[in-house]
């Protein structure tokens, strides 16, 4: 099972306020989002995390840069002492319903792919850019979290709030944001217990946990010892329960191929039926009525809902269903997409021939993914809120 341990975190100063300097994940954000999170304040995050001083490697050590001085000019202050960071997020849901979750943010251990304790639960895209290995060369630090869900029960319990938060934000889309300090020797040996009795699965970030790998042999091979800093990695673990996620759903985008031709494709599979004009209600009518959208160029949907005797042997998913039914397809490309609007507005622009809507993926799917060590197809699941970038950053030199 993996080691996940406490560390003395980086943090911004209390004359900070976290609701200019902290940021959405580097991998959600536009040119356009960069600029305006730099004009809301010159010490938001984005400026090391994100980094566009200049093209090429210069940019990297721009950003490492940028962060010695933040650090030297008390705009950046180590904790005193190692610690796990509680990180409770509030939010309204697509239902309406007030929600609170809470996780706990850590050091986790990097293990080789295939070892078992660190697991993940979906088939990755291939990503070539090598833009967070050479962060993390250049900053010597882990900048924004990797997601894990832990399969150990009661690890919720030991996440109550105790103490008096450390930060606080709103985020653009109203979440509220807390983090709270843990360093009591007792419930930081605890709550290190809890997530390494059990393996840890990764929800989000697959592609930094990857990369933390390669660094992690690069400073082996570089030094002969396996005891530094990049044998870890900054993680966030929440426990695998139902009131503990959010999960949305990931539609997708097809391209080179003709909705009408998709459409004769698909209606051996499915029972169609009209769907009108496809909006935003669409996420809920597709998970009451047990169906897939197929959303045509001109902003109307059709209903797919799936004939059982043809996806026997299919896992119970509409990413797998999708994927079993474009098996009929000859040629198409596939992109990715969350949220309905984000489909139509790209139809409207011509960027596809047709979109699919999906229903999310369950918790009860999620945990059996997990049990079995199966994985799910590519882009399956979109947990919601996101969290945020700078509030917690681990220095790997320490």
């Amino acid at each position: 099972m993996p080691r996940f341990e406490p560390f003395p975190a980086l943090r911004y100063s209390p004359d900070e306020s976290l609701d200019l300097v902290a940021a959405p994940p580097y991998d959600v954000l536009s040119d356009r989002d960069i600029k305006d999170l730099l004009r809301l304040d010159a010490h938001n995050i984005v400026a090391i995390d994100v980094p566009r001083d200049s093209d090429g490697d210069g940019r990297y050590e721009a950003a490492a840069k940028r962060m010695n001085e933040w650090i030297s000019s008390g705009v950046l202050v180590a904790d005193p002492s190692p610690s796990f960071t509680l990180y409770r997020m509030q939010f309204t849901d697509e239902t309406g319903a007030e929600r609170e979750t809470v996780g706990v943010i850590g050091a986790l251990e990097v293990v080789d792919e295939g070892a078992g304790g660190v697991l993940p639960h979906e088939k990755t895209t291939p990503k070539a850019k090598t833009d967070r290995l050479d962060l993390t060369r250049a900053t010597e630090a882990n900048l924004s979290p990797v997601w894990g869900l832990s399969l150990a029960a009661g690890l919720t319990s030991l996440l109550a709030a105790e103490g008096e938060p450390v930060g606080r934000c709103i985020d653009e889309n109203g979440v509220t944001h807390i983090v709270e300090r843990v360093s009591d020797p007792s419930r930081v040996a605890a709550i290190s217990a809890a997530v390494g009795a059990q393996p840890v699965v990764i929800a989000d970030g697959h592609h930094r946990y990857a990369i933390s790998r390669t660094y992690r042999d690069e400073q082996r091979a570089a030094t002969g010892r396996n005891d530094l800093g990049s044998e870890l990695t900054l993680t966030y673990v929440g426990e695998l329960l139902e009131e503990q996620l959010s999960v949305a759903a990931i539609h997708r985008l097809i391209s080179g191929v003709p909705d009408w031709a998709l459409l004769q494709s698909f209606s051996p599979l499915f029972e169609m039926t009209s769907a009108g004009v496809v909006g935003p209600g669409h996420a809920r009518e597709v998970v009451e009525l047990g169906a897939m959208c197929l959303v045509h160029s001109d902003g109307h949907g059709t209903f797919m809902k799936p004939r059982p005797e043809c996806f026997e042997g299919v896992r119970d998913l509409d990413s797998a269903r999708l994927e079993h039914a474009l098996t009929r397809v000859p040629s198409y490309e596939l992109s990715y997409q969350h949220g309905v609007n984000n489909i139509v507005s790209a139809l409207a622009a011509g960027d596809a021939s047709a979109g699919v809507l999906l229903r999310p993926v369950s918790v009860a799917e999620i945990r059996r993914t997990a049990d079995e060590g199966l994985l799910m197809p590519p882009k399956s699941t979109f947990f919601t809120p996101k969290l945020r970038t700078g509030l917690v950053i681990r220095p790997l030199n320490v």
